[in-house]
């Protein structure tokens, strides 16, 4: 990380690095040592080089130096480790330069240096890197660029927290809060581009997005920060994310406070370089504090330990400490110096030593003036730093240890809270938990639990000395207010239309949109822009997408809320239910008391009772002489022939008479076109979801072309029925006096909201405001005062129009009256004959009884049975009856034979 210097200083690097090109160009550098002929040692090496690269004149580097020299110490004189060897360090100053940090590692890396700690410079670390693969040499670095992977510099160990995790621990931060924008205000290099890119994504991952980049130099002035903050001052949103060097952070803070944005309604979020400023300057002077009041910040979490507080206690005593304080670099600069004694330890355990060797790739550079050759290749650097990675100890900073991507384990922040005269900690957040209230290391021993439910950070003292939550953006303050879309409808003006009056458009949802931005709690400047020509309603997708590409802020009118539109645009809450129908001629009268009787004339009536009294008389002649249920006295006959009319009657079932269209499944099925408003997404549904073809969609432009074209029917060039959304619908109906009707069931089920580009929190906020109109009543007043019609009502001469005639069912009369008396015939010709045979056997009988009463003594033969009362007899009866005569006649002439023969014979005289 670097610096802003002075115009002196500047110069001073500039000779020190003209002077360091001609040094180069002279005979290779005396390498002090034994190490440097190539060959190997056998025995554990005196001393050890160890290298140090950081910025002295930095915030980091007045932590990091005082730090190191005292590891050294401390490893130096504890013999349990590296017994016989001493670590010799070797310091260089990168300068705040990318150009003379490059150098001055090129210089280090000369020294034969077996481990370098460092470089703190990102822009550095990326060029060092190349130079440690190729030479072997270990970097235990701590630059927190993310982009320095193990994959591309495989020597490059990271001994700090990568700002990979810082970025999603701020993501998680933003999230918690419900905010949707933030603005990135970075430095313009390695550090500060590549730490937001990866804010940026995982911002994405979360719905979330960088509204605006905000980059100046490194060594910007005040003016031209001044001038990035006018612009960002401009901007929507008001969560502001600081990712800068710590030596030119304090100078942002400063210039944001005189143009009034440390103030309520702001959200200022800034990176670790906040915390390691502060901290390295206890006690933090009143000023920077008054600057700072409100922000949230992340620190590196290290775990409180008993070796972290020795340290702590004890630095005010260290070498190089002077008046500056201990942060987190302190502490990781620390455990990166122990870290490289352990490995080099068991290195020589191994068997390893510090040899080195020519590079020959460098060798075949011999000509060139730079003295190349004096890089050499440090042989053993491939197994020390195997053994660099399996290290695992716990240092002040915490668990030392790599895992599979070389990134030290468990990353955790702090999140600090900059309040009055200090700063105090609202959370924790690690890659394990999330944010918490707990210490990480306390979660680290418990099940991973990462719900929404389990992320809790105590209470924030926002900018403005307050602890309402900011809402975390406002309208531009650019002086462009919202231009907002409205279909140009030349149909159902009630929904909208233009207007000749301000604003320039009227209507339900013109409306409903501005009750709602009355109850926001801040003005909403907004204008209104007719979409469309005026002569038939605009493609109400193509509008949408115009949302979508920034061409319009929103779009306020009957916009169906579907699928694929939410996916590009975002939507209210819906202010009116919607849902498509279908609407066909249908021919039925009014629903009343009396209904049952309007679909028939007064002649129709008369001649459908005579009809059912004759049918039922004819059941009775069928039925009397063998159903018990048709005999009895006169009355209870007539009462039953009268019963069994009225009964057939009313159960018969009457259909109505319709297009044949009776809901989507029968719309689908037949090969009729189908009508559809102008603009409407029925048709890509239809043709898309129901696989209906597209020839049958027949555009109609307003309710009289729509009437029209069901007048017409399918047969002469109009439709079969309209498919439309139940709105439109309901106004189409009631302005044509129902002559025709919804069909079948409602088949979709939507609803029509207000379009806002994707992730606007104005979004958001209407939606809260709709709900509030749904709730008090004005929404259901604001649906009357427009779209509320008078039911559907229907004339006499209507009625007469649907009523049947006798004409409409003279075929089935005569059909009825055809077959009634057809079964008469028969069964008068039947029982006819019957009676015929029965009067013709009766009178048999009563000649046999008569000649039977000369000798013997019979009863009176009996009177003849008249066809009234044959009629009346049951079949049965008469069948009984014949069988009994039959037995008679045989009986009488068996009687006579014996008679017969028993009498005497007298002869004539």
């Amino acid at each position: 990380m670097g610096i802003l210097r002075t115009s002196k200083n500047v110069l001073v690097v500039k000779m020190k690095a003209l002077l360091l090109l001609m040094l180069c160009a002279l005979e290779p550098i005396e390498v002090k040592g034994g190490a440097r002929n190539g060959s190997a040692s056998s025995s554990t090496p005196r001393s050890v080089n160890i290298g140090a690269l950081f910025t002295f004149n930095s915030a980091i580097g007045r932590a990091v130096k005082p730090a190191v020299s005292a590891a050294i110490d401390d490893i130096n004189s504890n013999s349990s480790i590296l017994p016989g060897t001493k670590l010799n360090p070797i310091f260089y100053d990168t300068n705040c330069s990318g150009f003379l940090g490059t150098m001055e590692a090129l210089q280090l890396m000369e020294k034969d240096v077996a481990v370098v700690i460092g470089p703190q410079s990102s822009g550095i670390a990326h060029v060092i890197s190349q130079v440690a693969n190729e030479l072997h040499v270990p970097l235990l670095s701590l630059a927190t660029d993310p982009t320095l992977s193990a994959l591309q510099y495989p020597y490059f160990l990271r001994t700090t927290p990568s700002d990979y995790f810082q970025m999603y621990a701020i993501t998680a931060f933003v999230e918690h809060y419900g905010w949707k924008e933030v603005i990135a205000i970075f430095v313009d290099d390695d550090y500060g581009r590549n730490g937001i890119s990866v804010l940026g994504d995982a911002l994405a991952q979360n719905l979330a997005k960088i509204s605006y980049k905000a980059a100046f130099s490194p060594g910007a002035s005040a003016e031209n920060i001044a001038d990035l903050l006018v612009k960002v001052n401009l901007m929507e949103s008001r969560v502001l994310v600081v990712h800068v060097n710590p030596d030119s952070g304090r100078r942002i803070f400063s210039v944001a406070k005189s143009l009034g944005m440390m103030t309520n309604g702001y959200v200022w979020i800034a990176t670790d370089w906040l915390p390691s400023v502060l901290d390295a300057s206890e006690p933090v002077d009143t000023d920077t504090l008054n600057l700072l009041q409100g922000v949230i910040a992340l620190r590196h979490h290290t775990p409180d330990s008993v070796l972290k507080k020795r340290f702590m206690s004890r630095w005010k005593n260290l070498k190089y400490a002077g008046n500056w304080s201990i942060n987190s670099y302190s502490f990781y600069a620390y455990d990166s110096v122990w870290l490289a004694a352990y490995a080099l330890d068991s290195f020589f355990n191994l068997g390893g030593n510090t040899s080195f060797s020519n590079d020959p790739r460098l060798s075949s550079s011999s000509d060139s003036s730079l003295n190349l050759t004096s890089l050499r290749i440090f042989e053993g650097g491939e197994q020390l730093l195997k053994i660099l990675l399996a290290v695992n100890y716990m240092g002040l900073a915490g668990q030392i240890q790599f895992d599979s991507e070389r990134n030290l384990v468990h990353p955790s922040f702090d999140f600090i809270n900059v309040v009055g005269t200090g700063s105090h900690r609202i959370g924790y957040w690690s890659n394990y938990s999330g944010l918490s209230v707990v210490a990480p290391e306390t979660l680290y021993q418990k099940p991973r639990n990462r719900s929404s439910g389990n992320q809790q950070l105590y209470s924030v003292i926002w900018p403005g000395q307050t602890t309402k939550k900011p809402r975390g953006w406002v309208f531009p303050n650019n002086g462009k207010p919202l231009q907002i879309g409205v279909p140009y409808r030349v149909s159902y003006k009630e929904v909208v239309s233009k207007d000749k009056d301000p604003p320039g458009v009227s209507g339900f949802c013109i409306d409903v949109f501005e009750a709602a931005v009355n109850l926001l709690p801040y003005p909403v400047p907004h204008n209104y822009v007719l979409y469309g020509d005026g002569l038939r309603n605009p493609e109400y997708s193509d509008l949408v997408n115009d949302v979508a590409q920034n061409k319009y802020d929103a779009v306020v009118g009957d916009i169906t809320i579907t699928t694929n539109r939410t996916r590009i645009v975002d939507f209210t809450q819906p202010f009116m239910e919607s849902g498509l129908v279908i609407v066909a001629p249908v021919k039925e009268s009014k629903s009343s008391a009396w209904a049952f009787l309007k679909p028939f004339t007064v002649q129709m009536w008369c001649v459908t009772g005579a009809f059912f009294l004759f049918v039922g008389a004819v059941v009775w002649i069928l039925e009397h002489r063998i159903n018990t249920e048709f005999r009895g006295p006169p009355r209870q006959q007539l009462m039953t022939i009268l019963w069994f009319s009225f009964s057939t009657m009313f159960f018969a079932h009457m259909q109505q008479l319709s297009s044949g269209i009776e809901g989507i499944d029968s719309l689908i099925s037949s090969h009729a076109p189908i009508g559809i408003q102008d603009g409407s997404f029925a048709r890509k549904y239809l043709v898309d979801e129901l696989n209906i073809a597209e020839s049958r969609i027949v555009n109609l432009r307003d309710p009289d072309a729509y009437a029209s074209a069901l007048q017409r029917g399918p047969k002469n060039g109009g439709v079969a029925a309209i498919v439309d959304e139940l709105p439109y619908i309901e106004l189409f109906l009631s302005s044509i006096n129902c002559r025709y009707k919804i069909v079948g069931q409602e088949f979709t089920k939507s609803g029509w909201g207000f379009v806002f580009q994707r992730d606007s929190p104005l979004a958001v906020d209407m939606s809260t405001a709709i709900l509030q109109l749904s709730e008090n009543g004005n929404l259901q007043r604001l649906h009357d005062k427009w779209l509320k019609k008078s039911g559907c009502s229907t004339t006499a001469d209507q009625v007469e129009e649907n009523r049947l005639s006798l004409i409409s069912f003279w075929g089935l009369f005569l059909i009825c009256g055809t077959a009634c008396i057809l079964a008469l015939v028969v069964f008068f010709c039947r029982i006819l004959y019957q009676y015929s045979r029965y009067s013709s056997q009766e009178a048999d009988e009563g000649n046999t009884e008569v000649g039977d009463a000369v000798s013997s003594i019979s009863p009176m033969p009996s009177r003849p049975t008249s066809f009234k009362d044959f009629f009346d007899k049951r079949e049965g009866e008469i069948e009984k009856l014949k069988r009994k005569k039959s037995d008679n006649r045989r009986e009488g002439s068996s009687s006579r034979s014996s008679v017969s023969d028993e009498q005497p014979h007298f002869s004539t005289p």
